[in-house]
């Protein structure tokens, strides 16, 4: 039981290392200078969001790589990796670089590879599905966001 929560627990450090570096830039004084889409929501909700987000992507990981080995588990293992790449780039794309193009070629994939990711899991395991689900629907939210603020600050 204790190396299953330590492995777990290895997991979700790895996603507050990967969120922990958006510390690097100036984010609230670089979101509020742009022009905000009409469905921009309050900036206090994002940290909530993300830290049950967290959560949820640790743990679908943590079943992915303790699941009993199949052909699809390797899959699994690199989608997985590929949508925890993909969402640790943004932060510095849309930040940092101050890219709103880029990062919303990032975010885009993101979906992409997190739809794919859902497809293999629906029969192999509904419980990582369903802690997808949430994560799916905040970053499809937060793509539309971010195509607002590309359209609206170029």
């Amino acid at each position: 039981m204790a190396r299953k929560i330590f492995i777990w627990i290895i997991f979700y450090l790895a996603t507050i290392v990967a969120a922990s570096s958006a510390a690097l830039w100036e984010i609230q004084s670089y979101y509020f200078a742009l022009e905000q889409p009409f469905f921009a929501p309050p900036a206090w909700l994002f940290g909530p969001v993300w830290t049950i987000l967290y959560i949820f992507i640790a743990t679908i990981a943590y079943r992915i790589v303790m699941a009993p080995q199949s052909h699809l588990k390797p899959v699994l293992i690199a989608l997985w990796t590929l949508q925890f790449a993909l969402n640790t780039i943004w932060t510095p794309s849309f930040f940092g670089a101050q890219n709103l193009g880029i990062a919303l070629i990032y975010i885009s994939a993101l979906d992409i590879v997190v739809l794919g990711t859902m497809y293999l899991l629906w029969s192999r395991d509904r419980i990582s599905f369903w802690l997808a689900a949430p994560y799916m629907a905040w970053i499809g939210f937060a793509t539309a966001l971010n195509a607002g603020f590309f359209i609206l600050n170029g």
